[in-house]
């Protein structure tokens, strides 16, 4: 059961269209279809939305964007995880991946932080790696040193529709995600779509007889 799903990013205006926001984007979709209201809450640097649920369906869900700048995301998450005695397993961190193109993203559970200086903070401050992510990715500059330049520019025209072609296809299983049912989601999010079929070959022109 997930019980706390955060988008990772930076604040202000100057970051909010930024290849790191992209975490961000996901959470904001997320709060539209839950109808919830992201507010700023001071006890845990960030903007929270809380989202009713019956018992059996784990309780109230917590939605968070740290406003801690992407560095220190873990001084938010870990203050609203162990005030409300979420275990990381029941925590899901969205954020971008630099090893996935765009339009492409990954649940998986655990792992290392890849570099990501958010996972890196989060994992510090809950002593623990063993929280979901969902990777969406936004593509490598392709030289490690363009990486903290790449990320903290807007992705042209044609990769922020990926972006958000992605964000908008997981966001059609947010109830599974929700639900704990992380092995459905995983097929679900990594089913790539069907090629298309060959054009079928033109048909050959019909024999011509020179006798008639």
């Amino acid at each position: 059961m997930i019980r706390l799903i955060v988008g990772l990013g930076n604040p202000g205006a100057e970051y909010e269209a930024t290849r790191h926001n992209a975490g961000f984007w996901w959470v904001d979709g997320a709060a539209r279809l839950l109808k919830a209201s992201l507010q700023p809450d001071r006890a845990y640097h960030g903007l929270v939305a809380r989202v009713n649920r019956p018992a059996e369906q784990g309780g109230p869900l917590w939605l968070l964007q740290p406003m801690t700048y992407m560095n220190v995301s873990g001084k938010s998450v870990a203050p609203l995880a162990r005030f409300f005695k979420i275990a990381p397993a029941e925590i899901l961190v969205v954020h971008d991946e630099l090893g996935l193109p765009p339009g492409q993203m990954k649940l998986k559970q655990g792992g290392g932080n890849g570099g990501h200086n958010g996972l890196k903070d989060i994992q510090a401050q809950l002593g623990a790696a063993d929280f979901w992510r969902l990777r969406l990715g936004i593509g490598h500059p392709g030289v490690k040193a363009e990486v903290a330049n790449y990320v903290l520019r807007k992705p042209p025209a044609d990769e922020r529709d990926a972006i958000e072609r992605c964000i908008d296809d997981s966001l059609r299983h947010l109830d599974l995600l929700t639900a704990g049912e992380m092995g459905r989601a995983v097929m679900k999010l990594h089913a790539q779509p069907p090629r298309p079929k060959p054009p079928r070959p033109p048909a050959a022109p019909p024999a011509v007889n020179p006798e008639s």
